[in-house]
């Protein structure tokens, strides 16, 4: 039986198990997909503790981990006729992307680039199209300062790079040992970590023009100390604090037209994604800790062999 990667019940990591479940079907307008490669997101973790977006509904349990998948068109379900089988396609999955088999709504399903790599494509649905999502959101002009915390992870790489394509100064937020990787973006580093919000001062004493966060917490309120107008200040990571700020989230459009923009991207160069560790799927665990222990550089991706 195919296999898939889940948690049981919310909690930490002992609620992880690689299981056997029977291989999905697709319904009216979805494809089910063979998975060969899942992206891996803050978010994936942050649902096993019982995170979810507002208003959504708990997910039944066992419940499969992704939200970012690239596969093999295998079956078509009821008025489909974007996708046939055999299709190399990528997506946000229905229930989940680590697994064998996935399905993926056509709404939010785009063809792969040829030439581009299963392992890079699965690092744009979430991770890249969030990126694409924000920029588009703050809509600054060519030659304007945005500041981006988190810069050196899987959306703080797309972003900075769709910015700089944009036209767009960029002053990126990381560790310590993630300058030389920042700066090779095109950014201009700034370290992360106590004392932010004076190093930001210093690097930009006439402020920013716009604030992407993809951390939360005090490296979002120490950005907002050299932003003017909080009407530019959105945040992929902690939408009650940019609320107290005056800020907003960022508004996801989860279209196959946005998938298909970031595709683009990648495949012409402008986008790297930058896939810096790689696990198989009876690692996920190992892929998730990397991830959630806070200081991934770039993206991490599951891979599953044909």
């Amino acid at each position: 039986m195919p296999k898939a990667y889940v948690f049981t019940r919310y909690g930490g990591p002992e609620a992880e198990a690689l299981v056997e479940r029977d291989r999905p079907s697709a319904g009216s307008g979805e494809v089910l997909v063979a998975v060969r490669a899942a992206g891996v997101n803050p978010v994936d973790w942050k649902q096993r503790t019982g995170h979810r977006r507002p208003g959504g509904e708990p997910r039944p349990l066992p419940a499969v981990f992704g939200n970012e998948v690239v596969g093999v068109v295998v079956e078509t379900g009821a008025g489909v006729t974007a996708f046939a089988v055999g299709d190399e396609v990528f997506g946000n999955p229905v229930d989940g992307g680590y697994a064998e088999y996935a399905l993926l709504p056509v709404a939010v399903t785009a063809r792969k680039p040829v030439g581009l790599s299963f392992t890079d494509a699965a690092a744009l649905p979430v991770a890249a199209a969030t990126a694409y999502d924000g920029i588009r959101q703050l809509g600054l002009p060519a030659g304007a300062t945005l500041l981006i915390t988190g810069a050196g992870g899987g959306v703080g790489v797309a972003a900075v790079q769709i910015a700089r394509d944009a036209g767009l100064r960029v002053v990126g937020v990381a560790s310590e040992s993630k300058k030389g990787f920042v700066e090779s973006l095109g950014a201009v580093h700034v370290p992360s970590g106590p004392g932010l919000a004076e190093r930001l001062r210093t690097v930009e004493p006439d402020g920013v023009d716009g604030v992407f966060d993809l951390v939360g917490g005090d490296a979002l309120e120490d950005a907002a100390t050299v932003l003017d107008d909080v009407g530019k200040l959105i945040t992929g990571a902690d939408r009650e604090t940019v609320a107290k700020l005056g800020g907003t989230g960022v508004e996801r459009a989860r279209t196959a037209a946005v998938l298909d923009e970031v595709g683009r991207l990648a495949a012409d160069g402008t986008l790297r994604p930058f896939v810096t560790r790689t696990f198989p799927l009876d690692r996920a665990g190992e892929a998730l800790r990397a991830v959630e222990d806070g200081h991934a550089r770039g993206k991490i991706v599951i891979e599953v062999p044909a």
